[in-house]
């Protein structure tokens, strides 16, 4: 017979994978959590009221106006120079009856308070050690890991990110698309603050989002293709600064920089099936896409939620329990994955179309959107994730 080291591991250590490891802890089962050291992660996160009211139900946050800050308006701005151009549109929260789309969360703090909660788990055990190799046999998963050690569990939750060791090993089909876009992302101190409007320069390769990250903080999040992004990044900080300024029509003052500046390329990723054989994907190893409408840590909130209800209905005195969680897992997950890839996938495409037609239909849709409040519920109920 088999000894096993734990009923679950849980291999990734980012927000999806430590919210993943908490929520396996918290409906009993022994787990094991690889999550290796790495540098802190010093984006931020637009978190949409469902996700934020699940880290509320999952005990992860308490108020949320500790840790974030409100996003209570989505202002967007065309700023081609197209023949056709879209509205300026303003998309306001007391439209839905609420006080706020969401919460804008610094990434190290989110963390704090989730590593607070595992840490008094005392089911959960935390290896710092990452995954070097992964099999599987009819008496579970076998994984060695960086240390040289081995460890077996029936259930293995991939959180381990694009390029997911788990999720190749195990045989899901991934698709990948590249694009010759890439993100650069930094903090702003501007003249005049933002309030809760999340604020979108729509540009003909991608859009400058300023993201109200409180008092006259902004987060950037500038999408063009990779050699402007690293020209522009190379032009030292006046002359970034200034360029700044001018992408954001000088609406905000003057512009100082206050964190250096990343730039990551830009790609989608999915998968046919989220989970089969006693393993489930979770977070980047299940989807990636581009910072287009806030999509990202949401739908590995989604995720895990969604883990949470299948673990929760899963019959454990069966010997296949980690098979069956994973299939229901895997069903749970289809419909939202293919709604929100396909969603953000053509979102983004239309931002960067340059054919007429193209420009035509998107201008229509915003102008649909500011003139017809019933359509804009709708797009307010898919873009926060609705069901």
């Amino acid at each position: 017979m088999i000894t096993l080291d734990a009923d679950a591991i849980v291999v990734g250590g980012g927000l999806a994978g430590v919210a993943a490891a908490i929520a396996v802890a918290q409906a009993g089962l022994s787990t094991i959590h690889l999550a290796p050291p790495g540098p802190p992660d010093r984006r931020t996160s637009a978190l949409m009221m469902p996700s934020v009211d699940y880290l509320r139900t999952a005990g992860l946050i308490d108020d949320p106006e500790a840790v974030g800050n409100p996003l209570t308006q989505i202002r967007i701005i065309d700023a081609t120079p197209r023949l056709l151009r879209a509205p300026e549109t303003l998309f306001d929260a007391s439209e839905a009856g609420l006080t706020a789309f969401g919460w804008n969360f610094a990434n190290i703090r989110l963390m704090e308070r989730f590593q607070a909660v595992a840490a008094k788990l005392p089911n959960l055990s935390v290896r710092d050690a990452s995954l070097a190799a992964f099999t599987s046999d009819p008496d579970g998963h076998r994984l060695t890991l960086s240390d040289g050690s081995m460890l077996r569990a029936p259930l293995v939750v991939g959180a381990d990110g694009k390029k997911s060791l788990v999720r190749s090993a195990s045989g899901f089909h991934a698709r990948e698309t590249g694009f010759k876009q890439a993100a650069l992302v930094c903090d702003l101190e501007l003249g005049r603050p933002l309030g809760g409007a999340s604020v979108e320069f729509h540009y003909p390769k991608g859009p400058f989002t300023l993201v109200p990250a409180g008092g006259t903080r902004a987060n950037l999040v500038w999408i063009d293709d990779l050699d402007v992004l690293k020209a522009a990044q190379a032009s030292g900080q006046d002359a970034l600064a200034a360029l700044f300024s001018e992408k954001s029509q000088r609406l905000f003052g003057a512009i100082a920089i206050a964190t250096p500046t990343h730039v990551f390329p830009l790609s989608t990723l999915s998968v046919d099936r989220a989970g089969a054989r006693g393993v489930v994907l979770a977070g980047e190893s299940a989807h990636a896409f581009p910072p287009i409408g806030a999509q990202g840590l949401n739908l590995g909130l989604r995720d895990v939620a969604d883990l949470s209800a299948a673990l929760a209905a899963v019959d454990r005195t069966r010997p296949d329990w980690a098979i069956a969680l994973s299939e229901d897992y895997a069903s749970r997950r289809a419909s939202d994955l293919a709604r929100t890839g396909g969603m953000v996938d053509t979102l983004f495409r239309s931002l960067l179309a340059d054919m007429l037609p193209a420009q035509a239909l998107r201008a229509g849709g915003l102008w649909a959107l500011k003139l017809m409040p019933a359509l804009r519920k709708q797009a307010f109920s898919i873009g926060m994730g609705g069901r």
